[in-house]
């Protein structure tokens, strides 16, 4: 069956996450190289042009043929799309004064376009962008703008061409399922034709097609994903064809190792590893956070090598199983013009290789978060499972930061910067950059998120905004100390984890959460040398976030717990949604 809307990929973040948004308005939808010819394209009933990390006026940029859009087709253009469009029918892009990251609101110009039919005003929107539209083409109107960007919205209705400069496809944007249904059916007419049912056994099936009479090798983390994904295996291929390994790379959180031991108790399938010196020997003195996810990926493959060695694998007869999802995928740079924002640990060039070999089967690489959990429902999983908040693969040593040089935290007209940088995505680009850190407590009422977003988009060099929640000495009297990762360090990132999951669990804030990441960063005074952030979000699909507030009474609980902790000289709060940070630090 062929698909009723081609999603051209200019290299977003969200791109795929396009896809699936109108697949779930029951329409069906394919991803297609933005240069695709038209020839490859006259079957579908309608376009659109997603977002992407480049310029339209920079040499080399994503291009499409100008004959698609001369070709009578809909069109709908989101964010670099709508530049695209513009620049190529004869408007003009240019850098905007200052770049949009986070939320913004939607104020509409015009009351009757068939697009934005039934959203109302000052909607919110999600916004990821520098340039922007500063002249549309000939023929298009405006139909909204924001504080900061005047052509939020586009259209020529005659052509039935239109562009957006927020993101409709992600969840934060609160009438963008609307404005896409708007243009699937009232625009270019679609009917439905795509439904999820029958997923788990369509994956099924493609487990057995990919795999052969091959038996699959999976590292299991405890995890949803891994945890889902070896189980369709198991189902798909039956208990003699599937084995896994859990590797402790003392890198993982307290109780971790016991609860995968009862999660899989019952299997028989699942050995244990201990590699801890191995991993955090392999680290000793790295303080880069993509050399950190490589050696750790790497490391990953080294054990696969030696434990198929040892129980007597090498027959050609095994592949590897991951659980990788398509997030992971994406913020790797894993589509051709998408920017790397980090590489995840299952995607470092030795499981490239393997995945060139044909020796790699993922089941949910095409999935998000939110659907892994469907999926793992309708396998019958433990909620207690299912429900778990997402931990990276490469486990703390991407939570405990680390820093050449001792630095000092230096004052500045919007707060403190402090010296230690953070991975951030602006515009579906992968920035490294210091954090910016407030001396205000982030009470409820205060509202503290949206000052943040402010704070970054008009801050030039920040992509992160932290407030102070409990401190030993004043901000400005803190350093940034030089420091690698030890097992002294990780051991007290993992006490303070510990404190927070169980105030958390205790408390029911775990539950109003999606993830809660704990991490630690070099910054201190005297002989306390490292703080605490905390980072408690709330997301759908990972692809997005925003930072969530905590009740007054547990954040006050929760620092003094902390600050018991006589290493610790600092906690602070994370105010940033995602974009402009990233959920993890790095």
């Amino acid at each position: 069956m062929a698909a009723q809307i081609a999603v051209l990929d200019t290299g977003g973040q969200y791109c795929h996450l396009i896809a699936r948004k109108i697949r779930e308005l029951g329409v069906s939808s394919e991803v297609f190289a933005s240069e695709t010819p038209l020839e490859q394209l006259r079957h579908v009933r309608g376009i659109v042009i997603s977002g992407g990390p480049s310029s339209v006026y920079d040499e080399g940029s994503p291009t499409m043929e100008s004959a698609v859009l001369a070709a009578g087709i809909p069109v709908l253009g989101i964010c670099y799309g709508q530049q695209l469009i513009t620049h190529l029918l004869g408007g003009t892009v240019k850098p905007g004064t200052k770049g949009e990251y986070g939320l913004a609101l939607l104020d509409l110009a015009v009351a009757d376009s068939p697009l934005l039919a039934g959203v109302t005003d000052h909607q919110q929107v999600w916004m990821s962008h520098k340039d922007k539209v500063a002249v549309p083409p000939p023929g298009f109107s405006v139909l909204a703008s924001t504080s900061t960007c005047e052509t939020a919205a586009i259209e020529n209705r005659a052509l039935k061409m239109y562009g957006v400069q927020f993101h409709p496809e992600v969840v934060h944007s609160t009438e963008g399922m609307r404005i896409l249904s708007n243009f699937l059916f009232d625009i270019v007419g679609c009917e439905k034709d795509w439904s999820p049912g029958e997923r788990v056994e369509l994956v099924k099936q493609q487990i057995r097609d990919r795999v052969g009479d091959r038996k699959v090798f999976f590292f299991v983390s405890g995890g949803v994903d891994s945890t889902v994904a070896f189980m369709l295996c198991l189902e798909a291929l039956g208990g003699d064809h599937v084995r896994g390994v859990y590797v402790d790379t003392g890198l993982m959180r307290e109780g971790e190792t016991e609860f995968v031991r009862q999660t899989f108790a019952g299997l028989g399938l699942v050995r244990i590893e201990d590699a801890a010196e191995e991993f955090l020997g392999a680290l000793e003195g790295i303080r880069e956070p993509e050399l950190k996810r490589h050696i750790i990926g790497e490391q990953f493959v080294k054990i696969q090598e030696r434990i198929i060695d040892e129980i007597g694998l090498l027959n050609g007869k095994w592949i590897l199983g991951q659980g990788t999802i398509y997030p992971d995928t994406i913020e790797s740079g894993g589509t051709a013009k998408a920017a790397t924002i980090k590489t995840h640990h299952n995607r470092v060039p030795g499981i490239q290789k393997l995945m060139e070999a044909g020796l790699i089967v993922e089941p949910l690489a095409d999935f998000y978060k939110d659907e892994v959990r469907t999926i793992g429902r309708e396998l019958c999983l433990a909620p207690q499972l299912l429900d778990r908040h997402p931990f990276p693969g490469p486990g703390l040593a991407i939570r405990c930061l680390c820093a050449d040089e001792d630095l000092h935290v230096q004052r500045v007209p919007d707060g403190y910067l402090v010296p230690v940088r953070s991975v951030g995505v602006q515009g579906d680009f992968r920035t490294y950059a210091p954090v910016l850190a407030i001396d205000a407590f982030p009470t409820v009422a205060s509202r503290l998120q949206d000052q943040a977003t402010e704070l970054v988009n008009r801050t030039s060099g920040v992509n992160r905004v932290i407030a102070r929640v409990a401190a030993r000495e004043p901000l400005e009297h803190l350093r940034v100390f030089a420091s690698t990762i030890t097992h002294g360090r990780v051991d007290l990132l993992r006490e303070a984890d510990a404190v927070v999951r169980q105030m958390s669990a205790e408390s029911g804030f775990d539950k109003d959460v999606w993830q809660f990441p704990v991490i630690l960063i070099p910054v201190g005074a005297g002989e306390a040398r490292d703080s605490v952030v905390l980072r408690p979000i709330q997301s759908v699909d990972g692809m997005t976030a925003d930072s969530v507030s905590m009740p007054d009474e547990l954040l006050h609980a929760m620092a003094e717990r902390l600050m018991a902790i006589p290493e610790i000289a600092a906690v602070f709060y994370d105010l940033t949604h995602k974009p402009p940070g990233t959920i993890e630090w790095e």
